[in-house]
């Protein structure tokens, strides 16, 4: 399955190069992910961080116009690089199939029947994840816990970890969604399940492929 990926916010080539070469790592055979900026070309109104609604739509609006002129000879589905599942609601505007890192992620979870909670940097990204979990029929335990962090906290793996080990000691749930799809997970010791979403849609990704060859 050759899956186009494309940033939910202007990155640099340094933070690209290194999202891509974790998809590179977590892509199971079968499966190979294209990451592309979505600040290529002028990047005009597309935002630099998801700060806040406006922010979310915003981007949301610019990958969907990405994803409608996308190449179709060289890809098989869409998967938009932010656990916000931006483009979902609207796949009926693009031409291959969309697949949702936070959908897949939670309904996963889900199968097991546990509770599920989640920590995401900032309340408009929160708000946004408990929307879209809501919707699928999956909404938390209780809502989605707030690091207040930035979006530079992003590539730094051991202050993000640092700052979910604090959140997620207050949860009452088995599992928590990291609502960061960039970003590196830690199992810590103790405590719930703390799940990668990126890697868990990706492998999901690989036994779909299994199931369809």
């Amino acid at each position: 399955m050759r899956i186009l990926a494309i940033t939910p916010i202007v990155v640099s080539e340094e933070e690209l190069a290194r999202r891509q070469t974790r998809y590179d790592r977590l892509s199971p055979a079968g499966v190979t992910v294209h990451l592309e900026n979505i600040g290529d070309g002028d990047g005009a109104g597309v935002p630099h961080a998801l700060e806040t609604a406006d922010d979310i739509a915003a981007s949301e609006e610019a990958l969907i116009d990405r994803c409608a002129a996308a190449d179709t000879e060289r890809f098989d589905a869409f998967l938009p690089d932010c656990v916000l599942d931006p483009v979902l609601d609207h796949a009926d505007r693009v031409p291959l199939p969309v697949y949702g890192i936070g959908r897949l992620s939670a309904h996963y979870l889900a199968g097991f029947g546990w509770q599920i909670g989640a920590v995401a940097r900032n309340r408009a990204i929160a708000a946004e994840f408990d929307r879209k979990l809501a919707s699928y029929g999956l909404p938390t335990t209780q809502p989605t816990a707030v690091m207040d962090l930035s979006v530079a906290d992003v590539a730094d793996a051991a202050g993000w970890t640092a700052a979910v080990e604090r959140t997620v000691a207050r949860l009452n749930c088995r599992a928590v969604i990291n609502a960061c799809s960039a970003v590196e997970v830690k199992q810590g010791s103790g405590g719930p399940l703390l799940l990668d979403p990126t890697a868990t849609a990706l492998r999901m990704l690989g036994a779909l492929g299994e199931v369809a060859r």
